[in-house]
């Protein structure tokens, strides 16, 4: 670890150590950047806007490396005076304070230089994002072994449910905003395969390695986002729990799903579906659906589409009905148990 007078700075291994502990860690790239991967939990206090950024790289290409010092300089001071007003009173000099830019570079030195200057106490991240990139990268190459307890079945079973309620949990859907299935970008874009990576390590980095974690059971790609092979292996090798559950609980569940969807998104999504249900279903689920029936609409989805198309062939360790969720809570949780022992 080395200390400047004005700054300490601090190695990737450390920062993550310690990650908790920060009371504010800054991302001081630009906004364009922190918006398509950045450290979770990170706020963005830029020291260079987008336009900023690229006025300043443009500079330094054509005209001269200090130019561009110059023009950069008088942007970070101005956004730092905005910065300061938005960091204080909320953070006090108590505060504990990370930050990092690009690389490691001038954008976090400056930013942090004159943080450490009003009383902050601010660590560095030595290498910056680059540094935490490759690190994430490593790590999730090289997954340390971990037991998992692989919840498998069909749509609308409670797996997600499930999954809420229970400790030691990698929710891969959650962290990739999307449900698996052609629908299953009801909720909004998903995240950039950056930005999953960093919540899927930093998921693991919270598990309790001694007890084993459940995790649902995906395909290799969750709408645009590919899991990591190592993982992929691990969940396969799990002790795989199929989960089932009576048509009318599956119906209530996926009713939450087609809740939020337009008329647009569902029929551009039927279009989609079309080779795989017949006509007929699929005339009468659009009908359902205009007509507001959300019940035979899921209904249809589910017997006719989904228990087809994502049929599972893998031969589970054990099943459970789950029509009393408390219940399955208790047996999962009994399963977990046992394997620590």
């Amino acid at each position: 670890m080395v200390k400047s007078e004005m700054i300490q700075t601090i190695p990737i291994e450390t920062f993550l150590e310690s990650i908790h502990g920060y009371d504010l860690i800054i991302d001081a790239r630009s906004p364009h950047e922190y918006d398509e991967s950045h450290i979770p939990l990170a706020q963005n206090f830029y020291a260079l806007s987008d336009e900023e950024h690229h006025r300043v790289g443009t500079t330094y290409k054509q005209i001269s490396p200090f130019e561009a010092r110059v023009q950069g300089a008088s942007f970070v001071c101005l956004n730092a005076a905005r910065h300061i007003h938005a960091i204080y009173p909320t953070f006090t000099p108590n505060s504990k304070i990370a930050i990092y830019c690009a690389r490691g570079g001038m954008r976090s030195s400056s930013l942090g230089t004159i943080l450490s200057d009003i009383g902050y106490r601010i660590d560095r991240v030595i290498g910056g994002y680059k540094s935490y990139r490759t690190f994430v990268t490593g790590y999730l190459e090289d997954l340390p072994p971990l037991n998992f307890i692989t919840l498998g079945g069909n749509t609308g079973c409670g797996k997600s449910d499930l999954l809420n309620e229970l400790d030691n949990v990698i929710d891969l859907e959650k962290m990739a905003n999307h449900y698996g299935s052609v629908f299953g970008d009801v909720n909004g874009a998903q995240p950039t395969q950056k930005e999953f990576q960093n919540r899927l390590m930093h998921a693991f980095l919270s598990l309790n390695r001694t007890q084993s974690a459940f995790v649902e059971a995906e395909s290799k790609r969750i709408g645009k986002i590919m899991l990591p092979a190592p993982l992929y292996k691990q969940m396969e090798s799990g002790f795989r729990v199929e989960i089932t559950a009576p048509i009318e609980q599956r119906v209530e569940r996926i009713m939450r799903m087609y809740d939020t969807m337009n008329e647009p998104f569902f029929m551009e999504r039927m279009e989609r579906i079309s080779p795989y249900i017949s006509r007929d279903d699929k005339t009468s689920a659009i009908a359902a659906f205009q007509n507001g029936d959300l019940p035979r609409v899921s209904e249809i989805l589910l017997t006719q589409y989904y228990d087809k198309v994502y049929k599972v062939t893998i031969k589970p360790d054990m099943s459970i009905h789950n029509d009393d969720p408390l219940k399955t809570l208790d047996i999962l949780r009994g399963i977990q148990d046992e394997q620590q022992r």
